[in-house]
């Protein structure tokens, strides 16, 4: 598909359709946002396991098809043995780079560094302030991932549609089912943190945004330099960076707003519905 890209001439209605079915995939993501306007503030039993969820959604799509993917694209390129380790150092290299956004924020906003309350009246008021920004945070760096994540996919779903619109069909709704998750993993740590859903549904939605803004920007700007070396890199650390986040905050946090078990049944869960999601058209 990128020798497409590569073109002198396109056809004005094909670019148009393509472009469609790329806004298509990527707003997705606010139909996760709706499916989410249902939760409680107060639940927070629903919290443990929406954040388990999410922590769900992006390990599943991180190993089974963004790691895949990436690795697919380096080898072909590359050969086995060079693809294959580029596409793990890749993988942990995206892990080091949000490693070292973590470390370089302040302790007082970072959720990782332990912060000893004063005693007497007010602790609580305090503790929840702090677990409201560190939701807050979460929902951003997600929010953050995701669209990483969308803006080569917005690129691939686009040359799907300028090379095949008929096919393009079945790829914008397979990106859009999983998506719609993603959206959700987004929205709740945000509503839970500010109590706002304006807010929580713009940085899903915006997070969305990054899709058709992907094609846009590969076809205007990184016609010359795309290539699928540069794919294969993006989705593996992409991927360290969605794995990442899983483990050293959404899970974590989980746990803490309810019992550990709900965690798990929402990972589980979040695993399961990206699998179908997946699964529905291959």
């Amino acid at each position: 598909m990128l020798e497409l890209l590569m073109a002198n001439t396109y056809d004005a209605k094909n670019i148009m359709i393509a472009l469609g079915f790329t806004i298509i995939a990527g707003l997705s993501t606010g139909i996760g946002s709706l499916l989410a306007l249902f939760a409680k503030k107060t639940n927070t039993r629903f919290l443990a396991v929406a954040l388990g969820f999410s922590a769900g959604v992006m390990i599943y799509v991180s190993f089974v098809e963004i790691f895949l993917k990436a690795r697919d694209a380096l080898v072909a390129n590359l050969g086995n043995k060079p693809g294959s380790w580029l596409t793990v150092a890749s993988f942990f290299g995206g892990m080091l780079f949000i490693a070292l956004i973590d470390r370089l924020i302040p302790s007082r906003e970072n959720p990782h560094e332990v912060l000893s309350l004063p005693d007497g009246a007010g602790d609580e008021k305090e503790e929840k302030a702090i677990k409201n920004g560190r939701l807050m945070r979460m929902g951003v760096f997600t929010a953050l991932a995701i669209a990483i994540h969308n803006f080569p996919e917005g690129i691939a779903t686009f040359l799907s549609a300028l090379a095949n619109p008929t096919l393009a069909v079945g790829v914008t709704v397979a990106i859009a089912l999983h998506n719609i998750p993603e959206g959700i993993s987004v929205y709740i740590p945000i509503y839970y943190a500010t109590g706002n859903r304006k807010k929580a549904f713009a940085y899903s939605f915006l997070s969305g945004l990054s899709e058709p803004i992907g094609a846009a920007f590969g076809f205007l700007i990184l016609r010359p330099f795309l290539s699928e070396t540069l794919f294969g890199i993006s989705f593996a650390a992409v991927a360290g960076i969605m794995v990442f986040i899983s483990l050293d905050e959404l899970l974590p946090s989980a746990r803490e707003y309810g019992e550990t078990h709900l965690s798990i049944y929402g990972l589980v869960s979040g695993m399961v519905i990206m699998a179908v999601s997946l699964l529905l058209f291959l």
